[in-house]
């Protein structure tokens, strides 16, 4: 054993000296046992350095044992790590469901999955109402026979002709959907925009669908054409000062627009504007009205054009020699005045006003 020097008063002295603990190999130091509550030893007091102050023990950090200071965060991460997985396969599984219940059938037969088949339903009951609509005495075998494709067959046996007596013509000139009310995901009404006759109306088809295709379940009905509407009263008050200027320009640029003529087209058009021509289908008779609604430099007018309409070779007969065709149509021209009084085209079409307002 090696004392350490004392200095007169008592105190240690700073100089460290090795004792034969310390001077043995870290290996062969038996590591410290674990105190329990009933030792003699103070753990505080073993802990203590020669100054009095606390030593750094590794066996001390984080809990009393090696390796206890990162045991503690195992549960922490196993918990997150659980969780992380859950959710994981939860949102796994629900996307599966979704996606199998939510994606299109394939094929082009009609969706069983509790979705009607609104696009095919709507065909079929177009090409119904084609061969429903349309009858007389000499197709009445002919209209059974296209019935027959697309009501049940015991409707078809007890009445092949659909409620029809066999008596009378009909002449369907146009057809095509309106509508459907889809009622459940096995039913709906197709309502038809028809032309019948001259006559404009509206023709309900009944249409169920089934697994393994659709079919006109009942008889259809005819309804009312929709109601004709007043349009809403068109501007009144024109720029008298800008419509003489327009007058002056408008039938040249609309022989240019009815020919088809780029180059002459482009004399008249904005920079950046661009307006297809018409290729000759009609030529320019004169313009019939015009308006033009007060405003600044870029005006939306109304313009009432007359075309004539050539009629096809060798169609000339001895009472219409020399007459032509003439048909009125209105165009909503956007124009901008860029040199005080001479106006341009920005763009050309239908316009919104009330067919003949002056």
């Amino acid at each position: 054993m090696v004392r350490r020097p004392q200095s007169g008063d008592g105190t240690r002295s700073s100089v460290h000296y090795l004792g034969s603990a310390d001077l043995a190999s870290p290996r062969s130091r038996p590591r410290a046992r674990r105190l329990t509550l009933g030792s003699e030893t103070d753990p505080l007091a073993a802990g203590m350095q020669a100054g009095g102050s606390l030593a750094a023990r590794p066996d001390m950090i984080g809990g009393g044992s090696p390796g206890a200071g990162g045991r503690w965060l195992l549960w922490p991460l196993r918990a997150v790590l659980w969780t992380a997985l859950l959710v994981i396969a939860f949102r796994g599984i629900t996307a599966i469901v979704f996606s199998s219940s939510g994606a299109p059938a394939s094929g082009t037969g009609p969706r069983t999955g509790g979705e009607f088949p609104v696009s095919l339903a709507e065909a079929y009951a177009t090409e119904f109402g084609r061969v429903y609509l349309g009858f007389s005495p000499q197709n009445l075998g002919q209209r059974e026979q296209a019935l027959a494709a697309f009501v049940p067959a015991s409707v078809s046996a007890a009445n092949p002709s659909l409620g029809w007596n066999g008596i009378g013509q009909l002449n369907l000139q146009s057809l095509q959907v309106a509508g459907i009310m889809v009622q459940d995901p096995q039913h709906a009404v197709v309502t038809l925009l028809a032309l019948v006759s001259g006559q404009l109306m509206e023709l309900g088809v009944p249409v169920a669908a089934t697994g393994s295709g659709l079919v006109v379940s009942a008889e259809p009905a005819w309804l009312p054409a929709p109601p004709q509407a007043s349009p809403p009263p068109a501007p009144r008050g024109s720029d008298q000062v800008a419509q003489s200027q327009l007058m002056n320009e408008l039938p040249a640029f609309f022989r240019a627009y009815a020919s088809g003529d780029s180059t002459a087209l482009n004399r008249f058009l904005a920079r950046g504007a661009s307006v297809a021509g018409l290729g000759g289908a009609v030529t320019f008779d004169q313009i019939s009205a015009l308006h033009v609604p007060p405003g600044g430099a870029t005006r939306q007018i109304t313009v009432t054009v007359i075309w004539q309409i050539p009629g096809p070779p060798g169609s000339v007969t001895a009472g219409n020699q020399g007459v032509t065709s003439k048909l009125e149509m209105a165009y909503g021209v956007s124009v901008v005045d860029l040199q005080g009084g001479k106006w341009y085209v920005k763009g050309i079409g239908a316009s919104s006003e009330a067919v003949g307002a002056r």
